[in-house]
């Protein structure tokens, strides 16, 4: 009896061996993995960064797009030009017809023109305001009550506020130091390589970029011309033609 209960004992320490050394085993393969994939993002990450740097501007401008604003889409209380190139806070809300394109709160709007892949770019006039934003969104995005524009919710946007504070709208709003105030701002994507960038198309010098996205979604490009201020802010964001 007693050798029957050893052999037992035996038997399943062999068991719970064995069993250890798969989960060892398995362990270490996910490990392997794990630093594979890493290696893989680190790899692109320095990918995009190298086409970013050896492109550049006038590389992005050859992707030009004709690109007009949606009406269906603008919030009440904006104005565009009858060419659709141009967009402005009113103070007062407009009589548009309910649509469930329409941003209802934000204080935006997009333009008429998708893009599912490739490359696109176009410039926006930003000269003597004191706030904007500008950028792409997703087709999905929330577009009742209040925005949040972040890459998560969908946007992929760089703002001004208060006048001198330039920044992209990531997780955390980062604060950049620009020498020079913008007064035309650049934006290209390349939806395959999940790259944003912006440009001062004045200084022709590269001001942000958010790489390593991915983009599932129709993009369009986003406008927010900010709140009118007493006329401060009134200038339009206007839709320029790229040179």
């Amino acid at each position: 009896m007693e050798n029957i209960q050893e052999n037992q004992h035996s038997a399943e320490g062999k068991k719970a061996e064995d069993l250890i050394k798969e989960l060892q085993q398995e362990f270490t393969k996910l490990k392997r993995k794990n630093t594979e994939l890493e290696q893989l993002y680190l790899s692109q990450m320095h990918s995009s960064k190298e086409k970013l740097s050896q492109t550049g501007l006038k590389w992005a401008q050859k992707f030009a797009v004709d690109v007009t604003l949606d009406p269906d889409t603008a919030n009440p209380y904006l104005i565009l030009s009858n060419d659709r190139k141009q967009v402005t806070e009113g103070d007062i809300e407009q009589n548009v017809p309910e649509n469930s394109k329409r941003f209802d709160v934000g204080l935006c709007v997009l333009a008429k023109q998708g893009f599912s892949s490739g490359r696109f770019y176009y410039e926006v006039q930003v000269k003597g305001k004191t706030e904007w934003t500008v950028g792409v969104a997703r087709e999905s995005i929330n577009r009742n009550g209040e925005i949040t524009l972040t890459p998560e919710d969908g946007f992929w946007t760089m703002i001004l506020r208060n006048e001198n504070q330039y920044g992209p709208c990531d997780n955390a709003l980062v604060s950049l130091s620009l020498k020079m105030k913008p007064e035309i701002v650049g934006v290209f994507v390349d939806y395959e390589e999940g790259l944003v960038s912006f440009y001062d198309v004045g200084h022709r010098s590269h001001i942000y970029s958010f790489i390593g996205q991915t983009f599932t979604d129709k993009l369009y490009p986003y406008f927010g011309p900010g709140l009118n201020e007493c006329g401060k802010n009134s200038n339009p964001l206007i839709i320029t033609p790229v040179s």
